[in-house]
């Protein structure tokens, strides 16, 4: 009998990987996964657990770099239509982990909540977002978060809040295999200057970044009391290239996939990155974009 027997509809093997993320690149995983709702999710992961299948969790791919030779094991997507849901109560928001942040900034703007919109033009789901608590010059997603619901990979489901809920600079302390929603805070506040608000980013974004290519997002963090790409740039590595991989002209932290790119080529771009600026600058650059190998 099949592992996922009965689950037919949800679960596709061998199935590629790099169209769901940004980067378009890397190889297939063993088992893709898109479960329509909790109970599914608590039966599949029981039989990942049996079969001794590492589960990876892929939230929309936007700061992820997959292996060109795949993942082993399960790959997860919350995109089932109970994973989407985002819910308003007044200034409370209630987002599920497959619901897109970019449409949630949006959706606030016009029902007159502040407190996402400094999140203009980062892509990814929410539960990406919550994970690595995105964020960029002008605030965190951590900061709106009041709790979230999480399951373990036993299955066992639990809400966490603040403070026992730790927002970090791109890190959480939640420790959960999945993330299913986060419960938001937000104020009440006038559309129009929320508008401007998300105008304001969007024009600093387009300015600043390589928009409409082959990224996802900065590639590194920010050590402390630098910034990232500013060490990049002054190490003189702006348009080095390793095969269809280069390093954005516009902001030396974003690395760019061009034609014939492969992940290997990203790979070994970064490493040379690491290590001219541990040369120059006594710096260990740290990723800030997930790698499954």
């Amino acid at each position: 009998m099949s592992i996922f027997s009965g689950f037919e509809e949800i679960v596709e093997p061998d199935h590629p990987l790099a169209p769901h993320t940004w980067y378009r690149l890397g190889g297939p995983a063993d088992y893709f996964i898109r479960p329509r709702n909790v109970r599914e999710l608590k039966e599949i992961v029981r039989r990942c657990n049996e079969n001794h299948l590492r589960i990876h969790v892929l939230g929309f791919g936007s700061n992820l770099l997959v292996s060109d030779d795949g993942v082993r094991g399960a790959v997860i997507k919350l995109q089932g239509e109970e994973f989407g849901r985002t819910q308003f109560e007044g200034p409370r928001v209630t987002a599920w982990a497959g619901a897109e942040l970019s449409k949630l900034v949006l959706d606030c703007v016009e029902k007159g909540l502040s407190g996402v919109e400094s999140l203009t033009g980062i892509p990814g789901s929410i539960g990406g977002a919550v994970r690595m608590n995105a964020g960029g010059r002008f605030g965190d997603i951590g900061a709106a978060v009041e709790a979230v619901t999480v399951m373990d990979i036993h299955g066992n489901v639990y809400e966490k809040k603040k403070p026992e809920l730790i927002f970090d600079y791109r890190s959480t302390n939640i420790r959960a295999k999945f993330i299913l929603n986060a419960q938001l805070r937000l104020a009440e506040a006038d559309p129009e200057r929320i508008l401007r608000t998300v105008k304001e980013g969007w024009i600093y974004k387009k300015n600043s970044q390589p928009l409409n290519t082959r990224n996802c997002g900065c590639v590194f963090k920010n050590p402390p009391g630098a910034a990232a790409g500013a060490l990049i740039d002054r190490a003189g590595l702006k348009g080095l290239q390793v095969g269809g991989a280069v390093v954005s002209e516009k902001h030396a932290n974003f690395i760019v996939a061009r034609d014939g790119c492969t992940s290997r080529d990203v790979m070994q771009l970064i490493d040379t990155i690491k290590q001219k600026v541990r040369e120059q600058f006594d710096v260990e650059l740290e990723l800030e974009i997930e790698v499954w190998q």
